[in-house]
């Protein structure tokens, strides 16, 4: 579970942050905040997703500590995903994969980056961006090891959580089988 609330104030990302680590811990899940190392600090998160605009790897692993997850926004550019993978991210995520209605301006990536990171790192990569039912597979396919949603949990929630889980299953048991 990922908190991206850009418009709240301090008191009230702090006040939302605490009580979703408390539900996430309730229920056996991870916790990152967006942008803000701090915010994940004092919430207890279990880590910080950092876009271009935000502050280092290194900043967050000194701050977070070696234990935490630290996620790095790559948009379609692999050099800055070898770069956070050198700095000591956790996982990179790319996108925006398809067309967002959560996030209009994002620039639509080529897919073929995704393929070409599962080649060259070692960390885990994450797509986002207008990830749904339909075209999760293909993310995955590409080399994707997880998606990030929030539009498709907007409408029909509990259908697509249940689409989308099962589909993410699949490809991890493939993975797997894969490895064995």
């Amino acid at each position: 579970m990922q908190l991206r609330a850009k418009h709240s104030s301090a008191a009230e990302l702090l006040s939302e942050a605490t009580a979703i680590g408390r539900l996430c811990v309730e229920r056996g899940a991870l916790f990152i905040v967006n942008d803000s190392i701090e915010l994940a600090r004092l919430s207890g998160a279990d880590g910080v997703h950092l876009g271009i605009d935000d502050q280092s790897v290194e900043a967050a692993r000194k701050i977070l500590g070696e234990g935490a997850i630290i996620g790095v926004s790559c948009y379609g550019d692999l050099q800055r995903a070898i770069k956070a993978q050198e700095s000591g991210a956790s996982y990179v995520a790319f996108g925006a994969c398809f067309a967002s209605n959560t996030k209009r301006e994002a620039k639509v990536i080529d897919l073929s980056v995704i393929e070409t990171a599962a080649k060259r790192l070692a960390i885990p990569i994450c797509a986002i961006g207008g990830i749904t039912a339909q075209n999760a597979a293909l993310v995955l396919e590409l080399g994707a090891d997880m998606i990030a949603v929030i539009g498709a949990l907007l409408n029909d929630t509990e259908w697509n959580a249940r689409q989308l889980t099962k589909i993410a299953k699949e490809y991890k048991a493939r993975r797997l089988a894969n490895r064995a």
